[in-house]
Formats: C-alpha cells, sequence, structure tokens
C-alpha cells in the first residue's frame, strides 16, 4: 500500500501520463462522436429502417476495420520500444512494414467484399427494405477502407515513438471531417443514406494524407538509416506478424461479440437493433475516453522497457489506472442521470426512445465493468505481449457466447448481461495473467520482443 502511495504521489508520472492522455482522450472521444453523428443524423431521418440501415452498414464496415486494428496496436509496442533505444533504423523499418501490410490487408479485403457482401447481409436477417439501405451505404463506405487501414498504421507508429501530436492530428482531422460534412451532404443536401457514407469516406481519407505529410518531420527526431536489404529476410517480419496474428484473432474474438450484438438485435426487430445500436454508442464515448489513458500506457509501457526503466513503468501503471477508475465513476454518473437525455439526443422516434429507455440501467454499470479492460490493453500492448492478450479475450468471447445461449429465452434483457459478463471477464483474466508475470524474475521487462 505504502508503494502504490508513492507511486500515486509522483508527479512527474502524472505529467507524463497525461501529457500523452489528454490529447488521445479529445482525439478519441471524436471517433465515437463520428458514429453518434451517423446515428443522430439517420435518426432524425423519415423512417427507423434509415437508421437501422446504418446500424447494420457500419456494423458491417467495422468488422474489417476493427479487425485490423492490430495495425495500430501491433505498431505501437514495436515503435516505442525503438524509441526507448534510441533506434532510428528500427523506426523506419517498422513504419514500412506496417504501412506496407495495410496496403496488401485493404487491397484483399476490397477484393473480397464484392462476393461476400450479399451473404452478410442476409446472416443478418433484415428486411429487403433494410438490406437495400445497407447494401447501399457500404458500396460507398468501402472506398475509404485503404485509408483507415493506413490511418491506423501510422498513429501506432507516431504513438510509439513518443509523438502522441501527431496522431491526435490524424483523428480529430479525420473525425471532424467526417462530422462536418455528414451535416452538409445528409441535413443540407439532403443525400440520406448515401451522403452519410460519402462523409465517412473523404474524412479518412483526409487524416491519411495528413498523416503522411507528417513522417518526415518525426523521422529527424531519430537520426538513422532504412536498409531495404532487410525486408527480404523473414527474421525482420517474424515478429512483427506473429504479435498482429495474436492481435487479429483477440479482434476477431472482440468484433465477434459486438457483430453478435447487433445480430441477435436485429433478429428482435429493427427498433430493438436502433436502440441497441444508441446504447452501444454510450460504451463507444466510455471506451475511446478511458482508451487515452490505456494509449498513455501504450507508449510509456513500450518506452520503459526499450529502456530497462521497471519504475517508470510500475509508477505508470499506477497513476493511470487511478485515473482510469475515477473516470469510469464518472461515466456511470453520466449514464445514471443524464441516461434519458443521451438517448432522446440520437432519435425523436418513439418507439426506438421507449426499448432504449428500458435497457438503460446496463448501459449505467458497464463503464465500472469495463475499464480494467481497456488499461490492461496498453499494458499488454506496449509490452508487444499479445498472446496473453489473445488468450483472455477468447475466454472471454466464449463465456458471451455461453450466456446468451442460456440467457435466450429473456430477450434483450439476456443479450445485456451476457454482455456484462463479457466485460468482467475479459478485464479478470487480464488481471490474473498480469500478476502472474509481475511476480516473475524481471517481471514485465523479461522477454521483450523486437521488431
Amino acid at each position: 500500500m505504502t508503494n502504490l502511495r508513492a507511486d500515486w504521489a509522483h508527479r512527474p508520472t502524472h505529467r507524463r501520463v497525461w501529457a500523452l492522455a489528454a490529447p488521445m482522450i479529445v482525439s478519441n472521444v471524436t471517433v465515437p462522436l463520428v458514429t453518434l453523428t451517423d446515428s443522430t443524423v439517420a435518426g432524425h431521418l423519415s423512417h427507423a429502417s434509415q437508421l437501422a440501415a446504418v446500424a447494420v452498414g457500419g456494423a458491417i464496415y467495422q468488422l474489417p476495420v476493427f479487425l485490423c486494428g492490430f495495425l495500430r496496436m501491433g505498431t505501437v509496442g514495436f515503435s516505442a520500444q525503438a524509441s526507448g533505444r534510441e533506434d532510428g533504423d528500427d523506426l523506419r523499418r517498422i513504419l514500412l512494414q506496417t504501412l506496407l501490410l495495410s496496403l496488401a490487408l485493404s487491397s484483399l479485403l476490397l477484393l473480397a467484399a464484392a462476393p461476400l457482401l450479399s451473404p452478410v447481409l442476409r446472416l443478418m436477417d433484415p428486411s429487403a427494405d433494410l438490406r437495400g439501405l445497407g447494401a447501399a451505404y457500404l458500396h460507398v463506405r468501402l472506398a475509404g477502407l485503404p485509408a483507415a487501414l493506413a490511418s491506423y498504421a501510422l498513429a501506432g507508429w507516431f504513438l510509439g515513438a513518443q509523438n502522441a501530436r501527431v496522431t491526435v492530428q490524424i483523428l480529430i482531422v479525420t473525425n471532424l471531417v467526417n462530422i462536418g460534412l455528414n451535416l452538409l451532404f445528409v441535413l443540407g443536401f439532403g443525400w440520406g443514406v448515401r451522403g452519410i457514407a460519402l462523409a465517412s469516406v473523404i474524412g479518412e481519407w483526409s487524416g491519411c494524407l495528413l498523416g503522411l505529410t507528417r513522417i518526415a518531420g518525426q523521422l529527424r527526431r531519430f537520426p538513422g538509416h532504412l536498409h531495404l536489404d532487410e525486408l527480404r529476410r523473414w527474421v525482420c517480419w517474424r515478429p512483427l506478424l506473429g504479435v498482429n496474428r495474436d492481435i487479429l484473432l483477440r479482434s476477431i474474438a472482440l468484433e465477434g461479440v459486438f457483430f453478435a450484438m447487433t445480430t441477435l438485435g436485429a433478429r428482435l426487430g429493427g427498433s430493438v437493433v436502433a436502440a441497441n445500436a444508441l446504447l452501444l454508442n454510450g460504451l463507444m464515448l466510455t471506451a475511446f475516453a478511458l482508451d487515452g489513458l490505456a494509449n498513455a500506457v501504450e507508449s510509456v509501457t513500450g518506452h520503459a522497457i526499450g529502456a530497462r526503466q521497471r519504475d517508470t513503468l510500475r509508477r505508470a501503471l499506477v497513476v493511470a489506472g487511478g485515473w482510469s477508475l475515477i473516470g469510469s465513476l464518472l461515466f456511470v454518473a453520466v449514464f445514471a442521470l443524464g441516461g434519458h437525455l443521451f438517448v432522446d439526443l440520437q432519435t425523436d422516434i418513439t418507439a426506438v426512445r421507449e426499448i432504449a429507455y428500458t435497457y438503460l440501467p446496463y448501459l449505467a454499470v458497464l463503464p465500472l465493468i469495463a475499464f480494467p479492460g481497456y488499461l490492461l490493453d496498453g499494458l499488454f500492448v506496449g509490452a508487444t505481449r499479445a498472446t496473453e492478450m489473445r488468450n483472455a479475450m477468447l475466454v472471454a468471447a466464449l463465456v458471451f457466447l455461453a450466456a446468451a445461449t442460456l440467457l435466450h429465452p429473456l430477450g434483450n434483457h439476456g443479450l445485456w448481461i451476457a454482455f456484462l459478463a463479457f466485460m468482467l471477464v475479459r478485464g479478470g483474466v487480464m488481471a490474473w495473467v498480469a500478476r502472474r508475470i509481475a511476480r516473475t524474475a524481471d517481471g514485465w521487462l523479461t522477454r521483450p520482443v523486437r521488431a
């Protein structure tokens, strides 16, 4: 307890964590604001099917994008560890590797999109009208996929290199352009669902191009050379690909849970899936806000491992953990006291509002249950310990599936209870693994993976 108090009282650590976390929180909050704006604009159109189409189409688009989140998460740890070693050569190689990966993946996904789009929409079992609107949204939205994946790679690299400012700029430009054009195209020009999708595409390309223009300035801080011959050797790709593989499997399990929430909700009716989407926007606000602290932990953890600074790592975890707890309690209060207003701001469709009101208590308790998982993600990402992250997420996903099956007779209540169980197990398993690693001889400094 004395060590915890001393670590919490260490002011330089507070300043370092918040120097990274504060701009990331501001930028991260704009990410769910895009989905929130999409839902709000669609929610004020004339038919509930348009809101449901954005929810369904957005869920399908986010599936491959979210799964490719390893392009950011898998890059941060390697970039941060290279930064801690002041290794400019490694920083250049990691950047090129992750950009090449983003290009290859976006090409494969676009080739697969045409034959898979219709089967995926049928799997969700919406009405014919909803399928048509969802397909129209996706046909436009997919044009932004290459930019979205490249932005992931750039954001992770800049954050790991201790430059959260550029990561923030990429996210803010992407999301604010999206929000502004969303209002213009839909409310101003009346372009409907297609206008919502087009605004997202332009926003994604704007953020990507901005990130590309900032690379040269970052590299000047870390002198070095790019050795292209290393890219022809498998040994230089194996660690990065291994971490990305495990994060991909972890992301498949996580996105599978969210996709199941949308799919099972859609089978309960269009108004139910729309209401669940509005409530999950609240969880997204919580997650992306608290992820700012997790992002700080990613960067500090990787840098401390590269520089072999045990005390720095421990203090950062204590400080970020304390602030994450405080933040989660604030979100609990916001949703408990202002949940009805949060729903009303997103839609004026009475049927959707009434359903969302019923399930607000689940949203109110989610932040407190979910925050340990967000924080520990930062620790595992910075340490490039993706295998442990993968295993914890697989266990939690299996718990969700079992709970959703057993509680199916409870309808949407059962679905939300299963989701709460998923979040609880996710954080609990990761905390248990983290404690075991900390008790080893060198703790989190043992066998850092190097790209």
